[in-house]
């Protein structure tokens, strides 16, 4: 399942039996990302707190947007999968979403979502290619720049747990296999869903 070992239950610190517990508190089981990231508490515990920050400041769909918009880019399934079903299932609906995932540029989402998603792809992409047009695009639409600073660091800080993910072959939990079909194969672009 992965290339190093997740820490099981009976192996858990407190502070790893704590990430445990949030899980099951928010997913009813532990994610298989927290088992792999849990060799590394701190390491962990940044992240949430980073991610966290990062989430507070911004609209919950753009979050979302953005994030998923980088994950396809980096071709991470497991990131696809997690805020493809969230937008799924708070925000914009399966079929919407599956539309998104395939071509947000004609999904019928607004143009600032668009221009959200496109900066967000770019960044994950290759960062250096990222133009003043590209920021004043998004500042024509009305984001402030502390806006624009959220769209930058959402996407950003997924290039940083995707990357961990799929370095290691982490796989998406098997839950995501109860995603209406069609939506789970327009989310799968990079690693296969655990079995498990």
């Amino acid at each position: 399942m992965t290339f190093i070992e997740p820490i099981q239950d009976d192996q858990a610190s407190d502070v790893v039996e704590g990430f445990f517990e949030a899980d099951r508190g928010r997913l009813g089981y532990v994610a298989n990302y927290t088992r792999v990231f849990a060799n590394r508490p701190a390491v962990y515990a940044a992240w949430i707190q980073l991610n966290g920050a990062i989430k507070q400041a911004m609209e919950l769909r753009r979050y979302e947007l953005a994030t998923l918009a980088a994950a396809r880019r980096l071709r991470s399934s497991y990131c696809s999968l997690a805020h493809g079903k969230v937008l799924a299932d708070q925000h914009l609906g399966v079929e919407t979403v599956r539309a998104v995932a395939l071509d947000h540029g004609s999904s019928g989402l607004d143009t600032v979502e668009i221009a959200v998603m496109d900066l967000a792809e770019t960044i994950a992409g290759d960062a250096t290619s990222v133009t003043s047009e590209d920021i004043d695009r998004l500042r024509r639409l009305g984001l402030s720049d502390a806006d624009i600073f959220d769209v930058v660091a959402a996407a950003a800080a997924r290039c940083f747990f995707s990357k961990v993910l799929d370095a290691l072959e982490v796989q998406a939990d098997v839950a995501y296999m109860e995603l209406e079909p069609r939506l789970r194969e327009a989310l799968k672009v990079g690693r296969h869903i655990s079995d498990e």
